[in-house]
């Protein structure tokens, strides 16, 4: 039962096509990129989100006052961490915020025992130059029959998103740039993402 979320929504009409799509989860970036927004937007957006919709906040390392202030709020239901944070990060982050912890691993080579206090590990593409949000895929065999569940980002599109589902079967997918056209999220490519993950459930519980 792969879940799905669609990050970096920059927009009221993003907010729109998200309700219309009905991801379990999406993502506000907070981290420096072309798709970051400040505390009162994401304050607004999430205003207009659907309740059933979990909004996710993204940081890189990111001052923990700042993550404790949106939580309380209630503007982030859970914490997605792609910077440098370590285990001591984690553990006063935990002590700060009852949110669920995503913590990003960038995938190069195949790697030996994964320890984490994250809540869960997300499975991204590495680059020298970029914390995240490449829009590059890596190898998933690199990753296939790991244990623990976990999120799988990097260059997911409606393409590729069957295979990789039932390659490495996430708990849940992130996509960004895949439901984007000329780097705007596209409704039609939100819908139809949403569509085929959720085609991949009823498949996989019919067999």
């Amino acid at each position: 039962m792969t879940k799905i979320k669609l990050c970096g929504l920059t927009s009221l009409n993003d907010i729109h096509y998200a309700n219309e799509a009905m991801p379990d989860y999406i993502g506000f970036v907070f981290a420096k990129s072309k798709r970051q927004i400040d505390f009162q937007t994401a304050a607004y957006f999430k205003q207009n989100l659907s309740p059933d919709i979990k909004a996710a906040g993204v940081f890189v390392n990111e001052d923990m006052a700042f993550i404790k202030q949106l939580c309380d709020e209630n503007i982030i239901d859970m914490v997605q961490l792609h910077g440098d944070e370590d285990g001591k990060y984690l553990s006063q982050l935990k002590q700060l915020i009852d949110q669920p912890i995503i913590k990003a691993i960038r995938i190069e080579n195949r790697f030996g025992k994964l320890q984490s206090d994250a809540d869960y590990i997300l499975f991204d593409t590495f680059h020298k130059n970029m914390y995240g949000g490449s829009g590059e895929s890596f190898d998933w065999n690199l990753i296939a029959g790991f244990p623990i569940p976990f999120f799988l980002a990097g260059g997911l599109n409606i393409t590729n998103i069957e295979k990789a589902v039932r390659l490495t079967k996430p708990f849940c997918v992130d996509v960004s740039s895949g439901v984007e056209t000329n780097g705007t999220k596209d409704l039609y490519k939100m819908l139809e993402i949403v569509k085929k993950v959720r085609s991949i459930k009823k498949s996989e519980k019919s067999n």
